[in-house]
């Protein structure tokens, strides 16, 4: 199993196999080349291991940064 975590897309590459990518204030860079989908800035995509793997809509995106941050809220709790 692995975990994909949503990001935002900032900027395209000019190549267009990578992106500069913002998932929670981190800022780096994704390979976005085996995506069917053309990518643009502004889109939400998921990531695992310094891949896109999927587009997503903001809505999905927003919901699981939100569930992401309420899990890791979770084990600081005492």
């Amino acid at each position: 199993m692995c975990l994909g975590i949503p990001a935002f897309v900032l900027e395209v590459r000019e190549d267009e196999k990578s992106a500069l990518v913002d998932s929670n204030g981190a800022i780096f860079t994704v390979q976005i080349g085996i995506l069917d989908e053309k990518v643009k800035e502004g889109d939400c995509v998921i990531i695992h291991a310094g891949f896109a793997i999927g587009k997503i809509e903001r809505e999905e995106a927003e919901e699981r940064r939100r569930l992401i941050e309420e899990i890791m809220a979770y084990g600081k709790m005492e």
